[in-house]
């Protein structure tokens, strides 16, 4: 095993143990939880090794990394998920590869999404991205819908070819009522999730936690966590 690999191995049992030991804390089952491995600023060459190692789940927040990362990595068995803000002229490429978009959070984009979906004949997983630092009809400062606002885009985005509504993603704010708040936060978005799906049964995808929060938001039943560094470790940002 190369150095590399004996790495992430161990960081990877570390936080499967964290995941397990905060599923058992609530009383829910590990598989209930799905690990979404960021990749952001790291090589394919790690995600080759995150593969062999088990990971089926990879994301990425930047096309211009995410691109060429995936067709590198085109022959592997994997879940690409953009989950960076994302800007319509970017929208063709991440459709090219990406499964899941984390970070639908304005009409516009879903337009253009579907636009790019039914020309790759593609059907593309859509999550809203919910703001909670965000007042009414605005957005957040980390990209993200106001919550009154996710009804209106669950709609476009039901009613849109070439897209499904996945449900729902969220970052720990940095500011407002909620910030240094993380469990009070994913709550908040669980209440959220809970509504969306009384009208959109299928929407039950719960996208919330990092690296320094994935307990907080296993508590409060995300079903999908997005870990980086606690994976692949601190590196410097690339260009």
């Amino acid at each position: 095993m190369t150095d590399r690999k004996a790495q992430l191995a161990a960081n990877l049992a570390q936080v499967e143990e964290r995941i397990a030991s905060s599923c058992a804390a609530v009383g829910r089952k590990r598989e209930e939880v799905t690990l979404i491995v960021v990749t952001k600023t790291y090589p394919a060459s790690d995600v080759r090794i995150l593969h062999e190692l088990g990971v089926r789940h990879v994301a990425e927040n930047r096309d211009q990394d995410a691109a060429p990362k995936a067709t590198a990595c085109a022959d592997l068995s994997l879940t690409w998920h953009f989950v960076g803000q994302l800007q319509t002229n970017k929208v063709r490429s991440v459709t090219s590869y990406a499964d899941v978009v984390q970070s639908v959070d304005r009409a516009k984009l879903v337009t253009a999404l579907s636009a790019a979906a039914v020309r790759g004949e593609r059907e593309l997983g859509c999550l809203i991205q919910v703001a909670l630092d965000a007042e009414s009809g605005e957005r957040g400062e980390r990209g993200g819908v106001a919550p009154d606002g996710v009804e209106e885009l669950a709609a476009a985005i039901d009613a849109a070819p070439g897209l499904r509504l996945g449900g729902l993603m969220t970052v720990a704010p940095l500011a407002g009522e909620y910030a240094g708040r993380q469990r009070a936060a994913f709550d908040r978005l669980m209440e959220i999730s809970s509504r969306l799906r009384a009208g959109h049964p299928a929407a039950n995808m719960v996208s919330a936690g990092m690296s320094g929060d994935l307990e907080d938001a296993v508590a409060a039943g995300a079903t999908h966590v997005r870990v980086g560094t606690a994976v692949l470790g601190v590196r410097p940002r690339l260009g």
